[in-house]
């Protein structure tokens, strides 16, 4: 029997959570700077096609294990007439060929797969040499109090946010992984939750 509230409630979450003003804000400040052949990993929502540079993408592919919010997806393409190959998928597994993006793209996308490691494994083998990695993602808080509570709310969060990660370190994650970090920054998103705000954002290449 399917997980209705993980197929029905929470992509509507998701759109909703994920498209709210000062998210926007950081959206329009990254999505542009994705250049030639672009892979939007967790791309389901179709949330950041109005903030492409379209004469700077000379080919763009989205990636998503969500069939609810790839209709979204596939719908904003066709509302926007942005030509675009979209894809069922997960991060862990591409199925693409080594070397084949200039850039990747993952916006609210790392917090919710299954492995980390392995993700960015692969992001690493889709690139073409001397590709970067555009992310924007919210994650584990520098300060104590907010970090402390992301760990007491984590284990029932996953649950209601179909498996997203509260206190995954963004940064550390690929340092960890053979990355080097540039243009990185974190804030705290206004009118929200410490312990759900903390946002970091920036540019990742292979080392």
């Amino acid at each position: 029997m399917p997980n209705l509230w993980e197929k029905y409630a929470v992509p509507r979450i998701i759109r909703f959570a994920c498209a709210q003003p000062a998210v926007m804000k950081d959206r329009s400040e990254i999505v542009p700077k994705a250049t030639g052949e672009v892979l939007e990993l967790g791309c389901g929502g179709g949330i950041n096609l109005q903030f492409y540079d379209h004469q700077r993408v000379s080919k763009l592919t989205g990636l998503d294990p969500s069939a609810e919010l790839l209709d979204y997806t596939k719908q904003e393409a066709r509302e926007r007439q942005i030509d675009m190959d979209i894809l069922d998928g997960i991060g862990e597994a591409m199925p693409f060929a080594d070397d084949s993006f200039d850039t990747v793209l993952t916006t609210f996308t790392l917090c919710s797969v299954q492995d980390g490691k392995q993700v960015l494994s692969e992001m690493r083998r889709v690139l073409k040499p001397g590709g970067k990695i555009l992310f924007l993602e919210h994650g584990r808080a520098p300060d104590k109090g907010p970090e402390k509570w992301q760990k007491r709310i984590e284990p029932v969060w996953k649950h209601i946010a179909g498996g997203c990660h509260l206190h995954r370190p963004v940064s550390k994650l690929f340092e960890a992984n053979g990355f080097a970090l540039s243009d990185n920054d974190g804030h705290y998103a206004p009118k929200t939750p410490r312990w759900l705000g903390w946002m970091e954002f920036g540019e990742a290449r292979p080392l």
